[in-house]
Protein backbone atom coordinates (compact mmCIF):
# COMPACT_ATOMS: atom_id res chain seq x y z
CA UNK A 1 0.00 0.00 0.00
CA UNK A 2 1.18 3.54 -0.86
CA UNK A 3 0.83 6.77 1.15
CA UNK A 4 -1.68 7.95 -1.33
CA UNK A 5 -3.92 4.66 -0.65
CA UNK A 6 -4.21 0.86 -2.24
CA UNK A 7 -2.81 0.19 -5.05
CA UNK A 8 -4.34 -2.18 -7.57
CA UNK A 9 -1.31 -4.54 -8.99
CA UNK A 10 -2.50 -7.06 -11.79
CA UNK A 11 -1.03 -8.76 -14.54
CA UNK A 12 -0.95 -7.19 -18.05
CA UNK A 13 -0.78 -8.29 -21.55
CA UNK A 14 -2.50 -5.85 -23.93
CA UNK A 15 0.00 -3.92 -25.70
CA UNK A 16 -1.13 -0.95 -24.81
CA UNK A 17 -0.46 -1.66 -21.06
CA UNK A 18 2.79 -3.04 -22.37
CA UNK A 19 3.71 0.20 -24.36
CA UNK A 20 2.83 2.39 -20.83
CA UNK A 21 5.37 0.70 -19.04
CA UNK A 22 8.20 1.59 -21.51
CA UNK A 23 7.51 4.89 -21.06
CA UNK A 24 7.53 4.50 -17.26
CA UNK A 25 10.90 2.62 -17.91
CA UNK A 26 12.31 5.74 -19.52
CA UNK A 27 11.11 8.06 -17.27
CA UNK A 28 12.68 6.06 -14.82
CA UNK A 29 15.84 5.38 -16.62
CA UNK A 30 16.19 8.56 -18.29
CA UNK A 31 16.03 6.81 -21.45
CA UNK A 32 14.14 8.01 -25.13
CA UNK A 33 10.74 5.64 -25.08
CA UNK A 34 11.65 3.96 -27.94
CA UNK A 35 15.01 3.09 -25.95
CA UNK A 36 13.36 1.71 -22.84
CA UNK A 37 15.00 -0.92 -21.05
CA UNK A 38 12.60 -3.72 -22.07
CA UNK A 39 10.63 -3.49 -25.34
CA UNK A 40 6.92 -3.71 -25.86
CA UNK A 41 7.24 -6.83 -27.91
CA UNK A 42 9.53 -8.57 -25.32
CA UNK A 43 6.92 -8.30 -22.45
CA UNK A 44 4.23 -9.32 -24.98
CA UNK A 45 6.15 -12.58 -25.57
CA UNK A 46 7.10 -13.61 -22.16
CA UNK A 47 3.50 -12.43 -20.97
CA UNK A 48 1.75 -14.50 -23.61
CA UNK A 49 4.17 -17.44 -22.90
CA UNK A 50 2.96 -17.23 -18.72
CA UNK A 51 5.93 -15.78 -17.36
CA UNK A 52 5.51 -12.53 -14.89
CA UNK A 53 4.52 -9.19 -16.24
CA UNK A 54 2.86 -7.32 -14.06
CA UNK A 55 1.58 -3.49 -13.43
CA UNK A 56 0.44 -1.32 -10.47
CA UNK A 57 -1.53 1.13 -10.26
CA UNK A 58 -2.53 4.08 -8.23
CA UNK A 59 -5.91 5.95 -9.20
CA UNK A 60 -5.90 4.47 -12.52
CA UNK A 61 -2.41 5.90 -13.30
CA UNK A 62 0.38 3.42 -13.73
CA UNK A 63 3.20 3.81 -10.91
CA UNK A 64 5.36 0.71 -10.99
CA UNK A 65 6.46 -2.34 -13.01
CA UNK A 66 8.01 -5.91 -12.66
CA UNK A 67 9.31 -8.28 -15.61
CA UNK A 68 10.51 -11.67 -15.00
CA UNK A 69 10.85 -15.15 -16.55
CA UNK A 70 11.52 -18.42 -15.34
CA UNK A 71 15.12 -19.71 -14.54
CA UNK A 72 17.71 -22.43 -13.54
CA UNK A 73 16.86 -24.38 -11.57
CA UNK A 74 13.63 -25.36 -13.89
CA UNK A 75 10.66 -25.65 -11.97
CA UNK A 76 11.84 -23.52 -8.75
CA UNK A 77 13.07 -19.96 -9.75
CA UNK A 78 11.79 -17.17 -11.24
CA UNK A 79 13.63 -14.33 -12.57
CA UNK A 80 12.83 -11.02 -11.91
CA UNK A 81 14.76 -9.29 -15.05
CA UNK A 82 13.88 -5.49 -14.27
CA UNK A 83 11.50 -3.88 -11.73
CA UNK A 84 10.58 0.00 -11.59
CA UNK A 85 8.52 2.27 -9.26
CA UNK A 86 7.83 5.99 -8.36
CA UNK A 87 10.05 6.40 -5.37
CA UNK A 88 9.49 6.83 -2.20
CA UNK A 89 6.11 5.35 -1.63
CA UNK A 90 6.68 2.13 -0.87
CA UNK A 91 5.60 0.76 -4.47
CA UNK A 92 8.67 -0.93 -5.32
CA UNK A 93 7.92 -3.34 -2.25
CA UNK A 94 4.50 -4.05 -2.80
CA UNK A 95 5.44 -5.22 -6.15
CA UNK A 96 7.66 -7.63 -4.81
CA UNK A 97 5.40 -9.20 -2.84
CA UNK A 98 3.33 -9.25 -5.68
CA UNK A 99 5.57 -11.31 -7.50
CA UNK A 100 6.21 -13.23 -4.30
CA UNK A 101 2.78 -14.46 -4.38
CA UNK A 102 2.82 -15.18 -7.73
CA UNK A 103 5.55 -17.10 -7.43
CA UNK A 104 4.65 -19.09 -4.50
CA UNK A 105 1.25 -20.10 -6.50
CA UNK A 106 2.95 -21.68 -8.93
CA UNK A 107 4.95 -24.11 -6.89
CA UNK A 108 8.41 -21.86 -7.31
CA UNK A 109 10.53 -21.41 -4.10
CA UNK A 110 13.20 -18.78 -4.73
CA UNK A 111 13.38 -15.35 -7.07
CA UNK A 112 16.63 -14.34 -8.07
CA UNK A 113 17.41 -10.92 -10.06
CA UNK A 114 20.54 -8.39 -10.26
CA UNK A 115 21.17 -5.31 -9.04
CA UNK A 116 24.33 -2.78 -9.15
CA UNK A 117 26.01 -3.56 -5.80
CA UNK A 118 27.47 0.23 -5.59
CA UNK A 119 23.21 1.88 -5.32
CA UNK A 120 23.07 1.89 -1.58
CA UNK A 121 19.14 2.42 -1.77
CA UNK A 122 19.05 -1.35 -3.82
CA UNK A 123 21.35 -2.85 -1.31
CA UNK A 124 19.20 -2.20 1.46
CA UNK A 125 15.91 -2.53 0.18
CA UNK A 126 17.30 -6.10 -1.56
CA UNK A 127 18.91 -7.29 1.76
CA UNK A 128 17.11 -5.82 4.73
CA UNK A 129 13.59 -4.74 3.42
CA UNK A 130 13.56 -9.10 1.63
CA UNK A 131 15.55 -10.51 2.93
CA UNK A 132 17.28 -11.60 -0.17
CA UNK A 133 20.97 -13.06 -0.63
CA UNK A 134 23.71 -12.09 -2.55
CA UNK A 135 24.84 -15.28 -4.47
CA UNK A 136 27.37 -14.19 -7.00
CA UNK A 137 29.49 -11.46 -8.57
CA UNK A 138 29.18 -10.92 -12.28
CA UNK A 139 31.33 -8.16 -13.74
CA UNK A 140 30.52 -5.75 -16.25
CA UNK A 141 27.43 -7.95 -17.03
CA UNK A 142 25.11 -5.83 -19.20
CA UNK A 143 28.89 -3.83 -20.58
CA UNK A 144 28.47 -0.27 -20.65
CA UNK A 145 25.08 0.91 -19.98
CA UNK A 146 24.44 5.48 -20.98
CA UNK A 147 21.37 6.25 -19.26
CA UNK A 148 20.75 8.41 -16.66
CA UNK A 149 21.15 5.50 -13.63
CA UNK A 150 24.64 3.81 -15.09
CA UNK A 151 25.84 6.89 -16.34
CA UNK A 152 28.51 4.61 -19.16
CA UNK A 153 29.50 2.77 -16.22
CA UNK A 154 30.59 -0.95 -16.34
CA UNK A 155 27.49 -2.59 -15.20
CA UNK A 156 28.69 -4.88 -12.53
CA UNK A 157 25.88 -6.96 -11.34
CA UNK A 158 25.40 -8.95 -7.69
CA UNK A 159 22.80 -11.85 -8.60
CA UNK A 160 20.77 -11.94 -5.33
CA UNK A 161 18.21 -14.91 -4.57
CA UNK A 162 15.13 -14.45 -2.39
CA UNK A 163 14.62 -17.82 -0.43
CA UNK A 164 10.27 -18.12 -0.79
CA UNK A 165 10.41 -20.54 1.68
CA UNK A 166 11.33 -18.42 4.71
CA UNK A 167 9.31 -15.68 6.36
CA UNK A 168 10.03 -12.04 4.67
CA UNK A 169 11.91 -9.79 7.43
CA UNK A 170 8.44 -8.15 8.25
CA UNK A 171 6.76 -11.56 9.85
CA UNK A 172 10.48 -12.63 10.79
CA UNK A 173 12.22 -12.01 14.08
CA UNK A 174 15.24 -9.59 13.71
CA UNK A 175 13.97 -8.91 9.94
CA UNK A 176 16.22 -9.22 6.92
CA UNK A 177 19.90 -8.60 7.01
CA UNK A 178 19.93 -5.59 9.50
CA UNK A 179 22.44 -7.09 11.94
CA UNK A 180 25.00 -6.21 14.51
CA UNK A 181 28.46 -5.72 13.15
CA UNK A 182 30.63 -7.24 15.02
CA UNK A 183 33.14 -5.59 17.30
CA UNK A 184 36.08 -7.76 15.40
CA UNK A 185 35.24 -6.85 11.57
CA UNK A 186 38.08 -5.51 9.92
CA UNK A 187 37.03 -2.53 6.73
CA UNK A 188 38.01 -3.92 3.40
CA UNK A 189 36.69 -0.93 1.81
CA UNK A 190 35.53 2.57 2.99
CA UNK A 191 34.76 5.90 2.47
CA UNK A 192 37.27 8.52 2.66
CA UNK A 193 36.27 11.81 1.24
CA UNK A 194 34.02 10.56 -1.80
CA UNK A 195 36.69 7.93 -2.66
CA UNK A 196 37.35 4.24 -1.87
CA UNK A 197 39.87 3.37 0.37
CA UNK A 198 40.97 -0.08 0.51
CA UNK A 199 41.83 -1.89 3.76
CA UNK A 200 42.57 -5.52 4.79
CA UNK A 201 40.60 -8.43 3.40
CA UNK A 202 42.50 -10.93 6.35
CA UNK A 203 39.50 -11.48 8.62
CA UNK A 204 36.56 -13.29 9.38
CA UNK A 205 34.33 -10.47 9.48
CA UNK A 206 35.63 -7.77 6.04
CA UNK A 207 33.38 -4.64 5.97
CA UNK A 208 32.68 -3.57 2.23
CA UNK A 209 31.67 0.13 2.22
CA UNK A 210 29.51 2.09 -0.33
CA UNK A 211 29.58 5.98 -1.59
CA UNK A 212 26.79 7.38 -0.25
CA UNK A 213 25.29 8.37 -3.77
CA UNK A 214 27.32 6.06 -6.86
CA UNK A 215 24.23 7.94 -9.59
CA UNK A 216 25.46 11.53 -8.22
CA UNK A 217 28.78 10.91 -8.22
CA UNK A 218 28.91 9.37 -11.55
CA UNK A 219 27.48 13.09 -12.92
CA UNK A 220 30.08 14.89 -11.07
CA UNK A 221 33.25 12.76 -10.75
CA UNK A 222 33.20 10.06 -13.06
CA UNK A 223 37.25 8.86 -12.40
CA UNK A 224 35.77 8.22 -8.37
CA UNK A 225 32.70 6.52 -9.33
CA UNK A 226 34.96 4.26 -11.71
CA UNK A 227 37.16 4.02 -8.66
CA UNK A 228 34.44 2.87 -6.76
CA UNK A 229 33.77 0.42 -9.08
CA UNK A 230 36.94 -1.54 -8.94
CA UNK A 231 37.18 -1.26 -5.41
CA UNK A 232 34.12 -3.35 -4.46
CA UNK A 233 35.14 -5.72 -7.79
CA UNK A 234 38.20 -6.32 -6.34
CA UNK A 235 36.62 -7.09 -2.62
CA UNK A 236 33.65 -7.87 -2.44
CA UNK A 237 33.73 -9.90 -5.64
CA UNK A 238 36.55 -11.74 -4.80
CA UNK A 239 35.23 -12.64 -1.68
CA UNK A 240 32.37 -13.86 -2.97
CA UNK A 241 34.19 -16.15 -5.44
CA UNK A 242 36.45 -17.45 -2.70
CA UNK A 243 32.92 -18.39 -1.42
CA UNK A 244 32.66 -15.96 1.29
CA UNK A 245 28.94 -15.35 2.23
CA UNK A 246 26.84 -11.80 2.82
CA UNK A 247 25.46 -12.11 6.48
CA UNK A 248 24.27 -8.39 6.41
CA UNK A 249 24.26 -4.70 5.59
CA UNK A 250 24.86 -1.90 7.70
CA UNK A 251 23.70 1.44 7.00
CA UNK A 252 27.42 2.73 7.81
CA UNK A 253 29.57 0.03 6.93
CA UNK A 254 28.01 -1.24 4.05
CA UNK A 255 28.11 -5.18 3.17
CA UNK A 256 28.79 -7.18 6.18
CA UNK A 257 30.74 -10.16 4.59
CA UNK A 258 31.78 -13.83 6.27
CA UNK A 259 35.33 -15.12 4.59
CA UNK A 260 34.56 -19.10 3.98
CA UNK A 261 36.99 -21.03 6.73
CA UNK A 262 40.27 -21.68 5.69
CA UNK A 263 40.41 -25.52 5.38
CA UNK A 264 42.72 -27.05 7.70
CA UNK A 265 45.97 -28.15 6.87
CA UNK A 266 46.76 -31.83 5.52
CA UNK A 267 48.82 -33.62 7.81
CA UNK A 268 51.68 -34.43 6.65
CA UNK A 269 52.44 -38.10 5.28
CA UNK A 270 54.91 -39.87 7.35
CA UNK A 271 57.94 -40.53 5.25
CA UNK A 272 59.43 -44.36 4.79
CA UNK A 273 63.22 -44.79 4.45
CA UNK A 274 63.86 -46.96 1.76
CA UNK A 275 66.31 -48.84 4.03
CA UNK A 276 63.54 -50.05 6.82
CA UNK A 277 60.67 -50.27 4.18
CA UNK A 278 59.46 -53.81 4.09
CA UNK A 279 57.33 -53.24 1.25
CA UNK A 280 57.63 -55.90 -1.38
CA UNK A 281 59.37 -54.45 -4.57
CA UNK A 282 58.32 -56.50 -8.02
Amino acid sequence: MSDAGPLDIRELHAMADLDAICRLYAGIWGTEPDNAPISAEVMRALSHAGNYVAGAYEGGRLVGASVGFFADPAGSTLHSHITGAVAGRGIGLALKHHQRGWALARGLTRITWTYDPLIRRNAHFNLVKLGALPEEYLPSFYGEMDDAINGGDESDRVLAAWDLTVPPPAAAPGGGFARAVPADAVHGVRDRRGRPELGSLDAPVVLIGLPEDIEGLRRKDSAAAHAWRLAVRHTLGDLLDQGARVVGFDARSGYVVRRAPRPAPAPSAPSISPRTSNRSQL
